[in-house]
């Protein structure tokens, strides 16, 4: 399984970002980290490995960039505007740095996002926000909500980042052909957020799929059935 380290200088986020890439062709796959989690995260916990027959038949490429959750949601040093600001300029560095340039790697002309808990939060986010770049989105064991990040904070910053809230509003066509997974058990502690926002697509009459397993934990071993389920999903011919 070919594996290549990347990293370079982010005009968006004014700092290097580092990323590791599995595969020599395919279906370009962004798969995000868990909270505050490293570009390797998703190798050392074994979710890339649970994908390595997609990878080595050429069918998917798989992208791990950083996260800066540590400067942005999670950090409390600073104002909650400074938090969702760092955060609208990851998403910037997403779509203009690595996005843009994979997208047409195969016909598709779209990429799939997926990720686990926090993981799943940003795949969710970055689908439902750019559903013209996005032709699948898995998320496992993700929440959909940012409002307890921003200690009561509220702007049109916070509100275009919580997928809960603004879905309500999205008018995009292309968020009616994607394919959204929504990955939890009865025993994960955002099964309740997975609920929720199942309700609220099913209200837009949006396709998706609540995947519920039984009797499993938030944790790698779930999430490492589901992604090589959810990869199935696509269509590569």
């Amino acid at each position: 399984m070919k594996q290549e380290y990347f990293k370079w200088y982010s005009p968006n986020l004014n700092k290097e970002v580092e990323m590791l890439v599995f595969g020599h062709a395919g279906y370009p796959v962004i798969l995000f980290p868990t909270s505050m989690g490293s570009y390797h995260e998703n190798k050392d916990q074994g979710l890339v490995e649970s994908a390595r027959w997609y990878i080595e038949q050429g069918l998917i490429q798989i992208f791990c960039p950083s996260s800066i959750d540590k400067e942005s949601f999670y950090n409390k040093h600073i104002h909650p505007v400074h938090r969702i600001q760092n955060h609208t300029w990851y998403d910037k560095m997403l779509c203009h740095e690595i996005v843009e340039r994979i997208k047409n790697n195969t016909g598709a002309g779209k990429v799939v996002v997926a990720g686990c808990s926090f993981g799943g939060y940003h795949a969710a986010n970055f689908a439902f926000r750019h559903p013209g770049y996005v032709s699948h989105m898995f998320s496992m064991g993700g929440a959909f909500s940012i409002k307890n990040f921003m200690d009561g904070h509220w702007d049109d910053d916070v509100f275009y980042n919580s997928p809960e809230d603004y879905i309500h509003g999205l008018n995009d066509h292309e968020l009616w052909n994607m394919d959204v997974v929504l990955g939890t058990s009865n025993w994960d502690i955002c099964f309740d957020a997975n609920l929720k926002l199942s309700k609220i697509l099913a209200q837009r009459d949006i396709p998706h799929w609540l995947d519920i397993r039984q009797d499993r934990e938030h944790d790698w071993p779930v999430w490492k059935e589901m992604f090589p389920h959810y990869l199935s999903r696509i269509k590569f011919f």
